[in-house]
């Protein structure tokens, strides 16, 4: 009887969170998703934009700070550690955060997890995917399609699979991120 209700409430769990990204993650009204993230994730600062088809995974290690905009189908994971957002960051669209991945040494395939920390100012470009253990300093730029490995310093520009530094951004950053487009 013990493992039937084990089993009930292991589908129960997947079915609501099929509801959350499926459903609930495309309702074209951002207020709605906004109530829903800001009950799923640790933390959301405030003027934050979170565009439709986000996923989180382990909403509980996930930190993102004031106006932030994490555009249309970009996956933001919390399993393997905490994911840190600052302030004024702009996460492109389809782009992949991850703190956790499997160990391509262990003849079991085990997963291994670090933190992820993505400091103020940070622009992701589109299909940016950010692997775990990395530091992405205050004001650098990740290039369109970039994969990246390891950390990258303050105000530095990288591009490239793995991603490496093409330059440096000269920007003050006085900037304000204020994006909230209709029914998106």
């Amino acid at each position: 009887m013990k493992k039937i209700a084990v089993t009930v409430y292991a589908a129960l769990m997947g079915f609501k969170d099929y509801l959350y990204r499926a459903w609930i993650m495309f309702v074209p009204f951002h207020i709605i998703r906004l109530y829903f993230i800001k009950n799923t994730v640790a933390e959301v600062g405030k003027g934050c934009f979170f565009a439709m088809g986000i996923e989180t995974r382990r909403g509980v290690n996930i930190s993102v700070g004031d106006h932030t905009v994490v555009n249309k189908r970009v996956l933001l994971d919390g399993r393997g550690g905490k994911l840190t957002i600052g302030n004024q960051v702009d996460i492109a669209q389809e782009t992949n955060i991850w703190t956790l991945s499997h160990d391509p040494h262990d003849d079991f395939h085990a997963t291994q997890g670090s933190d992820v920390t993505i400091e103020d100012y940070v622009w992701i470009g589109s299909r940016a995917t950010i692997l775990p253990g990395v530091r992405i300093g205050r004001g650098a730029v990740v290039a369109a399609g970039s994969v990246v490995t390891g950390d990258v310093p303050p105000m530095t520009i990288v591009a490239g699979v793995p991603a490496k530094a093409i330059g440096t951004r000269k920007s003050k950053l006085k900037y304000n991120l204020n994006h909230r487009p209709w029914f998106r």
